[in-house]
């Protein structure tokens, strides 16, 4: 049987990621300025000096994309980690407790789904306060209403099976039978889930950032750096290049690693 990492699609996403998250976890050695720091003229050529060369403001751009990792890793990991494990609960507590309960939060939910969620983003960050926590709070909430309808499929197939029929004549509660029968018997599908909301995350996140309404200065993510180096290409300036290829290499990754763990789960269903 092929392991998680024998394809070279896994193996190169796996690499990648990694490269990714040793660069955030190490910006503050790594880089050679401070991340705000003024240490040139603005929009300086790549040198010896500036590897990346300098952005709109004359900042090492280099140092700016590697304190930028760290934003865009740290946010979108937490606004996945969230929506994940609000609409898996939700959903299966749905499904455990049945009847009028289930009826509403489903109907609720569809109701959500069938607005765009860009819409719904943007609405939300322009009436209520614009900070990170609501940044966080918002996109966990769009984001738990795509893991609940998966969420909901799971745990409607493992209602019907005999050992959640056992669990429900012995009485057991509403959370023995989420954490012990269901959750176990999902987890796989539910981990593949969290990838692409993960992956689905950090592209939510630099549209925001680009557009304004993502993580408030002074802090920068990605996007929020090709927001303001935006206005260098019309000069041949390359300083937003960068941190959209950054972007763009950072959500193939983490797509490569989940096709990989959802091929694996089909040969082990084969299996």
């Amino acid at each position: 049987m092929k392991t998680l990492f024998s394809s070279f699609s896994a193996i190169a996403g796996g690499a990648l990621l990694v490269i990714f998250i040793f660069a955030a976890l190490t910006a503050p050695w790594l880089a050679p300025f401070d991340a705000g720091q003024i240490a040139g003229d603005i929009w300086q050529p790549v040198s010896a000096a500036h590897w990346l060369g300098t952005d709109n403001l004359g900042r090492d751009l280099f140092s700016r994309l590697l304190y930028g990792a760290r934003l865009t890793l740290f946010f979108a990991f937490v606004i996945s980690a969230l929506a994940t494990l609000l609409g898996t609960l939700l959903s299966f507590l749905a499904v455990s407790v049945g009847g009028g309960f289930e009826m509403l939060l489903s109907r609720l939910n569809d109701l959500f789904m069938s607005l765009p969620s860009l819409i719904i983003a943007l609405v939300a960050l322009a009436v209520l306060p614009q900070t990170n926590a609501t940044l966080v709070g918002v996109l966990v909430a769009i984001g738990a209403t795509r893991v609940y309808r998966l969420g909901y499929s799971l745990a409607s197939h493992i209602a019907a099976t005999d050992y959640m029929e056992a669990a429900k004549l012995a009485g057991e509660t509403h959370w023995y039978r989420i954490t012990r029968e269901m959750l176990p018997n999902a987890r796989f599908p539910l981990l593949a889930e969290w990838g692409m909301q993960f992956s689905a995350s950090i592209l939510f996140i630099s549209t925001l950032s680009f557009i304004g309404l993502g993580i408030q200065p002074p802090a920068a993510d990605w996007g929020a750096i090709v927001r303001e180096n935006k206005d260098g290409i019309l000069f041949g300036v390359s300083a937003a290049f960068y941190p959209a290829v950054a972007i763009s290499l950072l959500v193939i990754a983490i797509n490569l690693l989940v096709d990989a763990l959802s091929r694996k789960l089909q040969q082990q269903e084969i299996l």
